[in-house]
């Protein structure tokens, strides 16, 4: 396989290049600024120039190639036109200059689970169920679906919808491992347990590889085909995440601390108002409270394990204490 990775110097981005290596591939990594990929070169792909929202800069970068994994997105800003900017104006650049090739390549849109929503009546989302984004990231994602799809009878595209992401080199979890491994304290939104799917880096990066050569392909106009969620075996409530990631990082004890989620709210909101002063989007903001005040985020992935074969490699509990290792090495705990 010759493949595309959008955003491939980004956290899950380098787990997949390095995945693809590892099977065989022969991987031109896109990124915005040369400097950003030295790392991708020392892992052998080839690194290209091209930004998602200059569809001019994407031909040479998709010519020739088998498939495009996109990954090149927003997940924080200070202005929410630019999550919609970046995540729907730029994949619907890329399906379009896709599809203009003679022979387009298979698009994989990685989405995400807020694309979807979260749990209806605490079960686990599926496929089939109607898309209720509550955040404007979740909107924005979903928008981007929507933006592949449009060019879906021309070109096969097929959309992932991983959970929370965790791995080594991820900067955004390692805000729940740096409290448990300091202090022993785990602070969860809302009074009431909510459960949560997980999804290590490289069972997503091994997921998009299948989705790529076996996955079904989107239908114009059909929200449910072409479409995986993809998830770990064990969907822990946010207590029990605390604990397991404690005894990953050697902590016999936590103290679980539940907050009401107005309380959240509004140090999302503070959160805002000084990375606005700061002119830095920060990644704790009120439009992640409004994600993690909705309930629980449960997604099942049956559907991926029963049509591609899906399988992790390793349990929840081993993948936590193989990311705790990597930030420990680091001095990150």
């Amino acid at each position: 396989m010759k493949a595309l990775v959008t955003g491939a110097n980004g956290f899950i981005g380098e787990h997949l290049v390095r995945a693809l290596l590892e099977h065989g591939g022969d991987v031109r990594a896109m990124v915005r600024r040369e400097a950003a990929g030295e790392a991708l070169r020392t892992l052998g792909a080839q690194v290209v120039l091209g930004d998602v929202t200059q569809a001019d800069s994407l031909s040479p970068a998709i010519d020739g190639v088998d498939a495009v994994f996109h990954l090149a997105g927003l997940v924080k800003t200070l202005r929410n036109e630019e999550f919609f900017k970046v995540n729907e104006g730029g994949t619907r650049n890329i399906a379009q200059s896709c599809a203009r090739r003679p022979t387009p390549p298979v698009l994989v849109v990685v989405s995400s689970l807020a694309a979807a929503g979260p749990t209806p009546d605490d079960h686990p989302r599926t496929e089939r169920d109607p898309p209720e984004p509550v955040s404007n990231y979740g909107r924005s994602k979903r928008a981007a679906e929507l933006a592949a799809q449009e060019w879906a009878d021309r070109l096969p595209v097929t959309i992932v919808r991983p959970p929370v992401v965790f791995g080594e080199g991820d900067m955004n979890t390692w805000l729940l491992f740096q409290p448990i491994a300091r202090h022993g304290v785990h602070a969860v939104p809302g009074l009431k347990p909510r459960r949560v799917s997980l999804v290590h880096a490289d069972d997503l990066a091994q997921a998009l590889w299948l989705a790529a050569g076996r996955g079904k392909r989107a239908i114009k106009g059909d929200g449910a085909q072409g479409h995986y969620f993809v998830a770990g075996d064990w969907d822990p409530d946010y207590d029990e995440l605390g604990r397991l990631i404690g005894d990953a990082v050697g902590r016999q004890r936590v103290l679980v601390l539940h907050t009401p989620d107005w309380i959240g709210c509004c140090a999302g909101a503070a959160s805002d108002l000084l990375c606005r002063l700061r002119g830095r989007a920060g990644i704790f903001n009120l439009d992640k409270m409004r994600d993690a005040s909705a309930g629980s985020w449960v997604c099942s992935a049956d559907r991926i394990r029963n049509e591609l074969g899906f399988r992790v490699a390793r349990p929840l509990a081993d993948r936590l204490r193989q990311t705790a290792d990597w930030y420990e090495r680091r001095g990150m705990l």
